[in-house]
């Protein structure tokens, strides 16, 4: 951080009158377990990641502001290793690592994300047993109308004494409301079904804010786990904070769940969104990324008025960790046992591989990462369904490439030396708690489940030259690959659905040649799916997921299913199939991104093509597709 910056953020209003108090808000969200700046997946120290280095950050922003409030805006307890420990091998009275971590850093609200609910209704409890902070979320109900009374405190009230410019002392009642997508209770039904109802973000905020203005709060801010939606926002919606940011009694929101930055650049110019000035419809917000890189902080400046309490100035910002960071002492000394227990954890012994298994090519060929994904998935669901009278159905298996760059940069891949491969190797190969689900599916439900996949890519014109092949607005895990059937894309037709998963206008047909063991799949045969509950909850929005086509759920992790497989074809070894490619257009090229350590597996590419094209800005290696 440079001196000129320094000094930005420990006087943003120089010219404060003296009545008048500087309010600082901190923010974090979607940390996803990352405490320690240690890669539990590759067995190595991180880089600027973690909330250990972040409270040092954290310590010096809030030193340099005396009215300060740390938050977290959700998804804190899910996504390392040292989460799945702390979920399910963790024993005794031990707080939960992350709790542990933010009871040391002084957190003063937090809100619960859609992750927090993957391991169960009482392993959450549990973890927040021990919070020494107030956690709010209003839109989820504990019972099955909307008479219901809220899972959680829908909301809390902060009363804090802050000093103002003249150093006097006044009272401040801080309302903090909590936010979360309502589609938790399909992604989590295993553990909600039945019981939790979830309501509309905006409408439950729009209830909800008057009853907690009314309780006396002179300022709410809104930890709003959702993103800021740069279209029609729809009843229900997922990504609701710009929607939510035109109701009145709110002054400030913190938004995440989609891993993005704002304020920041790359966000399109439409009504609300102000990416320069970090504003909602004139309101100061901040989304600070994932994994604790960066921490969001919102500067208000206010003052007393004669109805209470206003607003007259206000910066939002986002703060990255500043190179070689120290960690802060009291997060490690509170983590310390529970980072050496998963570090035991991960490093299991489970089997041996042949060959690497990595991911840096699944977006355009079979990759030996997601092979054994659905090697393992298939061994599992046919154990299963054996004795039963699905046993003789057609069954075909859906993989996604959870590493493949995206937000987490051109080291988030899949690569797994050939040797001994230990648990942690297992969570690189299927790094979330999902559970194993089967569907039955028509041919046309499995057509279309194919052209959701397919739409991740651009449109390339006939006889186009390095067109980019991946539309960045897709999440890598969005897109699909249904093992066991053979078929085509066909790139010049434009992609048939919106990365939301809506039907596209005028949207076309990408899938040709569909067949499985080289027969013409017709609209009307009957295939099993092998899948996760996550999917077939409506994550991705993918067609043919709705309850009535499940026949089959397990309460075995994915993740575990993989273990057993690895562990019962010691050494693994995959033959590579090409079962999928894409319509030849001689001529055309198309761009393809990638991780840099590609360039150490272009063995591993049947059919294809590629050149290198040199490295994008962001740090991805480039190479030039022939199709």
């Amino acid at each position: 951080m440079t001196q000129q910056e320094r000094s930005t953020e420990d006087r943003p209003f120089p010219d404060a009158a003296g009545s008048q108090v500087h309010l600082r808000l901190l923010a974090t969200s979607d940390m996803h377990g990352q405490v320690w700046s240690y890669d539990y997946v590759r067995d190595i120290p991180g880089q600027n990641a973690g909330l250990a280095p972040l409270g040092t950050l954290i310590r010096q922003l809030r030193s340099a502001a005396p009215n300060t409030l740390l938050l977290d805006n959700g998804d804190s307890l899910q996504g390392t290793p040292l989460t799945d420990w702390a979920a399910f091998e963790r024993k005794g009275n031990s707080v939960h690592p992350v709790i542990a971590a933010m009871n040391a850093l002084g957190y003063d609200a937090a809100t619960i994300g859609n992750h927090e609910f993957n391991y169960g209704l009482s392993v959450l409890q549990d973890a927040l047993a021990d919070a020494t902070f107030p956690v709010v979320l209003a839109n989820l109900l504990d019972g099955l109308t909307d008479k219901a009374p809220t899972l959680f405190p829908p909301y809390t009230i902060l009363e804090r004494e802050v000093r103002d410019t003249s150093g006097r002392n006044l009272s401040l009642r801080i309302g903090i409301l909590g936010l979360t997508p309502p589609q938790v209770v399909n992604w989590d039904a295993k553990h909600l079904e039945g019981r939790v109802t979830a309501q509309d973000i905006v409408e439950s905020a729009g209830h909800w804010l008057p009853r907690i203005r009314k309780a006396g709060a002179d300022f709410v801010i809104a930890l709003c786990h959702s993103g800021i939606e740069t279209g029609h926002a729809s009843h229900y919606a997922e990504n609701a904070a710009l929607a939510l940011a035109r109701l009145p009694g709110l002054d400030a929101i913190v938004a995440g769940h989609l891993h993005q930055q704002f304020p920041g650049p790359g966000w399109p110019m439409i009504e609300g969104i102000d990416a320069d000035a970090g504003t909602l419809f004139g309101l100061p917000a901040v989304m600070p990324g994932f994994a604790a890189r960066h921490l969001g902080l919102i500067d208000l400046l206010i003052e007393p008025d004669t109805t209470g309490w206003a607003v007259r100035g206000h910066r939002s910002n986002l703060v990255p960790i500043p190179e070689n960071t120290p960690d802060d002492p009291d997060v490690i000394e509170a983590t310390r046992s529970e980072h050496e227990a998963t570090l035991a954890y991960v490093r299991r012994p489970i089997g041996h591989t042949l060959r690497p298994l990595h991911s840096y090519f699944a977006q355009i060929t079979d990759s030996p990462a997601l092979r054994i994904v659905a090697d393992a998935k298939r061994w599992f669901a046919s154990q299963e369904l054996a004795t039963t009278s699905l046993a003789g159905v057609p069954l075909l298996c859906s993989v996604s490439p959870f590493r493949a760059g995206g937000l987490g940069g051109p080291g988030h891949y899949c690569d797994i030396p050939a040797g001994a491969l230990t648990l942690r190797h297992a969570f690189e190969l299927y790094e979330y708690p999902n559970l194993l689900r089967i569907l039955r599916l028509t041919g046309a439900e499995l057509r279309e489940w194919l052209e959701r996949s397919a739409s991740i890519y651009h449109t390339i014109p006939s006889g186009s030259r390095d067109r980019l092949l991946i539309n960045p607005s897709y999440r890598p895990y969005h897109f699909d690959i249904v093992d066991g059937a053979s078929f085509e894309i066909d790139l010049s037709q434009p992609g048939r659905y919106t990365p939301e998963g809506d039907l596209a206008p005028g949207g076309g047909r990408r899938i040709r040649n569909l067949s499985y063991r080289r027969r013409p799949v017709q609209e009307g045969d009957t295939f099993l799916l092998v899948s996760n509950d996550y999917r077939t909850g409506g994550g991705g929005a993918f067609p043919g997921c709705t309850p009535e086509n499940i026949v089959f759920s397990s309460q075995i992790p994915v993740r575990e299913a993989v273990t057993r497989y690895l562990a019962r074809h010691d050494p693994t070894d995959i033959a590579l199939r090409a079962d999928w490619g894409f319509v030849s257009m001689p001529g055309a090229t198309a761009i393809f991104e990638t991780g840099t350590r590609a360039v150490s597996h272009m063995d591993d590419l049947p059919r294809r093509r590629l050149e290198a094209a040199g490295h994008s800005d962001a740090g991805f290696a480039r190479y030039r597709l022939f199709l």
